[in-house]
C-alpha cells in the first residue's frame, strides 16, 4: 500500500481543489490519502465524496500551527471531532490570527518599496477561510514581484524577513490534549524541519509523549536528510510511538513536494488508525470516519 498522510488543498494554502487533488492522488498510484489542511476541516466532505467515487483510501485531518518558545511547530491531527468546542475555538482564533495580519505585512512591503494590496492577496486566497502568507507569496508571483513561493519568502516572508509578521498559535502541549479530547490522534509534522528543530529535541519529543500522550511523529518528510530520518524513527522506536511518511503536498505551491514522494508503511497506518479507536472511546467527541475501501 501506498499511504500518503500530510496533502492540502485550496481550502488552506494549496493550489488544488479538493475533488483534483484526490483525483491526482489516485492517478499517482495512491492507495490512502489523508487531507490535512492549515487549521481548517472544511474540505473533508468534499474528500470523503471523492474518495468514495474514485475509490480511494480518505484520512480526514487537520494541521494546527502551533508555538513553542516563539518557534513554530506544526501539530498534525487525524480523525479529531472539528466541531469540538476546544479545537474549534482554537482553530477559528488561529485562523483569525493569520488573517487579521494580512494588512500589517502588506504595510511592511510596501514601506520596502514592493508594491502590493490586501485585495491582491485575498484574491489569491478564494474558497478559504485560512488566509495566509502563502497566499502574499502568490500574489506577489502574480503581480510579478517574484517568480515562485519560495522566493517570497526567502525575500521577504519567512521568520525573520522584513515582511514578516507573527500570529497567534497555541502551544503543542495544549494542542495535543485538544486534539486527544477530540477523539483524535495526535502527530508531530516535520519535527526537525525549518525552525522546529530549533525546540522540537529528543527530550522535548519524549515531555510530549509522556505528559499529553502525543502519539507520533513524521519521520519521512522532504524537509528531513536521511540521517535526520534515521534519528527520528529510532527516536520514535525507542519511546514506541507511531512514525509516519508523508508529501506535504501543496499542488504547484511546493516544488519536490509531490504526493507519494514519501509514504507510511502499512503498519504504522494500522497503529495509527488504532489509536483512533481508543482516543474515540475515551471522548465525549463525535469523531469521523476514514473511508477505506
Amino acid at each position: 500500500m501506498r499511504i500518503d498522510l500530510h496533502t492540502h488543498s485550496n481550502r488552506s494554502d494549496g493550489t488544488d481543489p479538493v475533488d483534483v487533488l484526490i483525483a491526482h492522488a489516485k492517478r499517482d498510484g495512491l492507495d490512502v490519502i489523508a487531507l490535512t489542511d492549515h487549521d481548517t476541516a472544511d474540505g473533508w466532505g468534499e474528500g470523503r465524496r471523492a474518495a468514495e467515487e474514485l475509490g480511494i483510501g480518505f484520512v480526514p485531518g487537520i494541521e494546527i500551527s502551533c508555538k513553542l518558545n516563539g518557534i513554530s511547530v506544526h501539530l498534525l491531527g487525524y480523525l479529531p471531532d472539528p466541531s469540538y468546542q476546544p479545537l474549534a475555538t482554537e482553530l477559528a482564533t488561529v485562523r483569525d490570527g493569520r488573517t487579521d495580519r494580512i494588512p500589517s505585512i502588506v504595510a511592511r512591503l510596501n514601506g520596502m518599496g514592493v508594491a502590493l494590496t490586501v485585495d491582491e492577496v485575498l484574491a489569491q486566497a478564494t474558497g478559504t477561510p485560512s488566509v495566509g502568507r502563502p497566499h502574499v507569496a502568490d500574489a506577489l508571483v502574480a503581480n510579478g514581484t517574484v517568480a515562485t513561493r519560495g522566493e517570497a519568502f526567502d525575500r521577504f516572508l519567512a521568520d525573520g524577513r522584513p515582511g514578516h509578521v507573527s500570529h497567534y498559535a497555541i502551544e503543542p502541549g495544549r494542542a495535543i490534549d485538544i486534539v486527544r479530547a477530540a477523539g483524535g490522534v495526535p502527530v508531530i509534522a516535520h519535527p526537525w524541519g525549518r525552525s522546529s528543530h530549533k525546540v522540537m529535541t529528543a527530550e522535548r519529543i519524549g515531555q510530549l509523549v509522556t505528559e499529553h500522550g502525543l502519539a507520533g511523529i513524521e519521520v519521512d518528510h522532504q524537509d528531513h536528510s536521511p540521517e535526520s530520518r534515521t534519528a527520528l524513527r529510532r527516536i520514535a522506536r525507542d519511546l514506541d510511538i507511531i512514525y509516519t511518511g508523508s508529501s506535504d503536498h501543496h499542488g504547484i505551491g511546493k516544488i519536490d513536494h509531490e504526493l507519494g514522494v514519501n509514504s507510511t508503511e502499512p503498519e504504522q497506518f494500522q497503529r495509527l488508525l488504532e489509536v483512533a479507536k481508543v482516543n474515540a472511546a475515551a471522548s465525549s467527541a463525535t469523531v469521523p470516519e476514514a473511508y477505506l475501501p
